[in-house]
């Protein structure tokens, strides 16, 4: 799915407001902000003179051609490239969950959908799930139901996310549970749709489901392949 990317910027606190306005003037309306923290040494502080900031960490579903706009406005009117101010970075996607999802979270850009493929010399993917806060562990049973292991959950907050009911048709609730997994390549499309089965947008936890590429890993032991 070659052209489509998540965009992912981490960035010191106070900035925000001003990358949720970039964002959304990007036409990037449906976003995920969460909160962290830099763990740079007090050494490394010290030497380039700068204190310890929490960070946000927004995110969201970007074409090709918004990248490099937003890329852009990032570096002029952020001054992203100034080090200590962030970082951003794109991930390409390599898998949807649905068609009405793919259209709500890349509404209003332009991009050329790719199939799958070109994504299959990869051994595994990163599933990532956006739920509805509280339903976790509904989206791994139904990860589990198709030989899914573990999963990590952050917390999040979704903005711009009363376009889904036109694309979804349900109201979508503001605080959400982002769920990481990682899986064979092989077995992706079976969590997926398990997902979507049983923890979609039909139900109470009103998933939407997409992945990314991983070219390795280290310290997982994923089920062999029979």
């Amino acid at each position: 799915m070659s052209g489509i990317y998540l965009m992912m910027t981490i960035a010191k606190r106070t900035l925000g407001k001003r990358l949720q306005g970039l964002y959304e003037e990007n036409g990037l309306e449906a976003l995920l902000c969460t909160l962290g923290r830099g763990t740079a040494t007090s050494e490394t502080l010290d030497y380039f003179g700068l204190e310890a900031t929490e960070k946000i960490v927004m995110m969201a579903v970007a074409s090709e051609e918004t990248w490099k706009t937003a890329k852009r406005e990032l570096e002029d009117q952020i001054q992203i490239d100034v080090p200590g101010t962030g970082i951003a970075f794109v991930m390409p996607l390599s898998g949807v969950g649905g068609k009405k999802t793919l259209q709500f979270m890349m509404d209003g850009q332009k991009y050329e959908k790719e199939e799958e493929s070109v994504m299959k010399e990869t051994k595994y993917e990163l599933i990532i799930v956006i739920a509805n806060h509280g339903y976790s562990e509904d989206v791994m049973e139904a990860a589990r139901m198709s030989g899914a292991g573990g999963g990590t959950v952050i917390h999040a907050k979704g903005t711009g996310l009363e376009k889904a009911e036109r694309f979804l048709g349900v109201s979508i609730a503001d605080e959400k549970e982002m769920i990481f997994i990682v899986s064979r390549s092989e077995d992706k499309r079976g969590i997926m749709k398990s997902i979507m089965d049983h923890a979609g947008i039909q139900s109470r936890a009103r998933a939407v489901v997409f992945s990314v590429p991983v070219s390795d890993t280290a310290g997982l032991r994923l089920r062999e392949v029979q």
